[in-house]
């Protein structure tokens, strides 16, 4: 592939990543929400433990597919090295590749951080 190609996939990996962070977020908006007001505290067990599910199976997927672009980005990176005569740009993608591997740890570890707090909130530790 070219640079400009590899540019355009990087680009679409990222967005891919961003994306992925929507409906987690809006479940967690909603979790916060009723948190904050309490409606957990007089909620069932049932409605509880859907609520946890919810937020579980929304992270998992959205993680997975986070991670699965970043292992792409990982692969671009070592294509884009490989382009004679880089642009700036090019250059700067193909050096970040400590990042994108850092991005991928963070990832795991805000996921188990933030679901941690989400079934502190939710059942109330």
């Amino acid at each position: 592939m070219d640079e400009r190609t590899l540019i355009k996939q990087w680009n679409q990996l990222r967005l891919q990543i961003i994306q992925a962070q929507i409906a987690p977020a809006l479940v967690l908006i909603a979790i916060v929400a009723l948190a904050s007001i309490g409606s957990f505290n007089e909620a069932s067990d049932g409605a509880k433990f859907l609520a946890l599910g919810v937020t579980a199976v929304t992270g998992i997927l959205a993680t997975i597919s986070q991670y699965a672009a970043v292992r792409e980005g990982e692969a671009l990176i070592v294509d884009l090295r490989k382009v004679d005569k880089p642009s700036a740009v090019a250059q700067k993608i193909a050096d970040s590749r400590g990042l994108v591997s850092l991005s991928a740890i963070a990832i795991i570890a805000f996921d188990i951080a933030i679901f941690a707090l989400t079934v502190w909130a939710v059942l109330g530790a």
